[in-house]
């Protein structure tokens, strides 16, 4: 009787393994050359939802919605870091970052080598008080490792309501340090250009040199400036130092605007190319209302000025307008479409790459500064530190006696550039006063 039951089971896991492989090789024949096929691809896809609404053990997770969008993001993930399908809340997400004020921890984040990388933490935020640096790649969120998540899910999981707190787990590349911090999410509101003003003339020499500094291209990025440049050239600017430190970029329309206030209007600043010669399209500065001084000009860079911050950098140095001083900028310089979907999603893709005026490629290469200066990690805590408002007394005092080596090349190079300047303005006015006298 035990032989006849286990024969019986014989069989029926027999018959199970065959009807399995029947399922699995019963469908039509699959036609030549499938590969670019179609009709016959989406009909291997459209025959795979049906067997998981048919037959998938939980119902609940095989609605059409839950399936369709399951494919589109393992499709887009498919592609490359950068190219994503976004349900409707993060494409509504990625829409309010772009402006002034939007809730989260105001971490930029990418995927490198496979990492999830921070770009850059935003100034005045949760993540910039908490010390986060450019490079530290995060290692968990709230416990969940980041290895197996796709960018999306990793911004999902850092996006909340305010109040809220997340412990990330990050590692410091250039020390290996590992170590947890705990965030609240909070409503940021980011002003753009910061700090502008007349450098001392104990540090300049007596030279009149502004400093601006921008945190991010954002919409009203570019109306700041504006009126921060103003300001500035009634004060007798005579040079000016732009500050793209740790930039994470921002909008590509606000990066041109602000290439528009140092080189003539209609030149060309930056291009990008894709798979087609149709996709070819320059970004050419706009007309403005009136024309500006052509000071001399230093742009500081670092290894977190990205995106719309290394569009600024690389046209301004390729176009002779400004010296680099810094380090080598983050290389991120694909340029991603994004397309609303019927339902209030959206396909994110990278579409072209972008290109220097003297058609530099930026992606993955950066843009090189012509000085190049350095930062230990004791001053790039401290120059993080200098930007904070409320510091201890310990603190207060290390940044007080810090001296960013950055700026001060920057500063150098600009020096004798204002006074060749000058001594040129000097020059043409001489002889303008002779012609005038033999008139």
């Amino acid at each position: 009787m035990m032989k006849r039951r286990l024969s019986i089971s014989l069989a029926l896991m027999l018959f199970g393994l065959t009807f399995v492989a029947f399922r699995a090789t019963g469908e039509m024949s699959a036609p030549a050359n499938t590969e670019d096929n179609g009709y016959f691809n989406i009909a291997v896809l459209t025959r795979a939802m049906q067997l998981i609404r048919q037959d998938y053990v939980d119902e609940r997770k095989t609605s059409y919605r839950a399936l369709t969008y399951a494919a589109l993001k393992g499709m887009f993930d498919s592609l490359d870091p950068h190219s994503s399908f976004m349900e409707p809340r993060e494409l509504k997400r990625m829409t309010d970052d772009t402006r002034s004020e939007f809730t989260g921890l105001g971490i930029t984040v990418t995927t490198r080598d496979g990492m999830l990388t921070i770009v850059a933490p935003m100034e005045d935020t949760p993540s910039f008080h908490a010390g986060l640096l450019p490079g530290d790649q995060i290692l968990k969120i709230n416990g969940e490792s980041t290895e197996r998540l796709d960018l999306n899910a990793a911004l999902e999981r850092l996006s909340g309501e305010v109040g809220e707190k997340v412990t990330l787990t990050i590692v410091r590349p250039s020390s290996r340090e590992i170590k947890e911090v705990e965030l609240a999410r909070a409503t940021i509101k980011i002003e753009s250009v910061k700090d502008a003003r007349i450098l001392s003339a104990g540090e300049t020499g007596g030279a009149r040199i502004g400093y601006v500094r921008l945190t991010q291209f954002s919409e009203p990025t570019a109306k700041e400036l504006e009126a921060k440049l103003d300001k500035l050239e009634k004060e007798g600017m005579q040079g000016l130092i732009l500050d793209l430190r740790n930039n994470p970029g921002g909008l590509l329309n606000s990066a041109v605007e602000v290439c528009g206030f140092f080189v003539p209007p209609g030149t060309m600043v930056v291009y990008t190319e894709g798979r087609v010669p149709s996709q070819r399209q320059d970004y050419k500065t706009p007309a403005r209302g009136k024309p500006r001084p052509l000071y001399p000009m230093a742009v500081l860079v670092n290894a977190g000025s990205a995106s719309a911050s290394e569009i600024v950098a690389g046209a301004l140095k390729d176009l002779k307008r400004a010296v680099l001083v810094g380090e080598t900028t983050f290389g991120k310089g694909s340029v991603q479409s994004v397309v609303g979907l019927q339902d209030g999603s959206g396909a994110r893709m990278t579409t072209a790459r972008y290109y220097t005026p003297s058609k530099q490629v930026i992606h993955e290469k950066g843009v090189s500064p012509q000085i190049r200066a350095t930062l230990t990690p004791q001053q790039e805590r401290l120059l993080s530190l200098s930007r904070h408002e409320y510091l201890d007394d310990e603190d207060a005092r290390a940044v007080a006696a810090f001296k960013d080596p950055q700026l001060e090349r920057a500063i150098d190079a600009l020096r004798g550039a204002v006074l060749y300047a000058e001594l040129d303005k000097k020059a043409a006015g001489t002889v303008r006063s002779s012609s005038a006298r033999k008139r």
